[in-house]
């Protein structure tokens, strides 16, 4: 993943300004986000080979946001996937299941279950996905503060495995540039 991450960017260096100025006009209605995810973010941090891509793009009126995981290399099998609420350094609340192996409750109806590694989970999330965390402010169904957190950089995706059940890999959303 990393070495087509690099081709990507090395042929991005090259391309047009007036692309990149266009790009820009889209990005004001279009978001896009990515993060690389890795055990050293999560908390506490984890030395593990396993790695994860995480890209997302909200749509024009900011009521969905369609994704994409891809994870590989982890210590054992996926339990489970989210977008947490939190700053970096710091666990939060589920607001949003993207796979999970694990019964009904605590997985919501029609989530997907997570491939076996090496993997790519992808869909679209609107407000109906929401599920939280209450506790930190964000109710049920609130996708419009989910984003805002996004934005402001206070959203994670994780992937948890049965060797580290809080979280293998981790990757910051949003704030200042594409993601972390």
């Amino acid at each position: 993943m990393k070495s087509i991450t690099l081709i990507l960017a090395a042929g991005l260096l090259t391309t047009s300004p007036l692309l990149a100025l266009a790009q820009d006009a889209a990005d004001k209605n279009h978001r896009s986000l990515e993060t690389e995810l890795t055990g050293y973010q999560e908390v506490p941090s984890i030395s593990t080979p396993g790695e994860g891509e995480f890209s997302a793009r909200i749509n024009n009126g900011a009521t969905s946001l369609t994704y994409e995981l891809a994870y590989a290399d982890l210590s054992s099998n996926v339990t489970q996937a989210h977008i947490h609420f939190a700053q970096p350094g710091v666990n939060g609340g589920v607001a949003v299941w993207l796979c999970s192996n694990l019964a009904s409750p605590p997985t919501p109806a029609g989530v997907p279950p997570c491939p076996p590694a090496p993997a790519v989970v992808s869909g679209v999330i609107d407000a109906s996905d929401v599920v939280g965390p209450s506790a930190q402010g964000i109710a049920p169904r609130e996708l419009a503060e989910l984003l805002a957190a996004i934005r402001a950089g206070t959203a994670y995706v994780n992937v948890h495995t049965s060797t580290y059940p809080g979280g293998e890999v981790r990757g910051q959303l949003g704030g200042r540039g594409r993601g972390n």
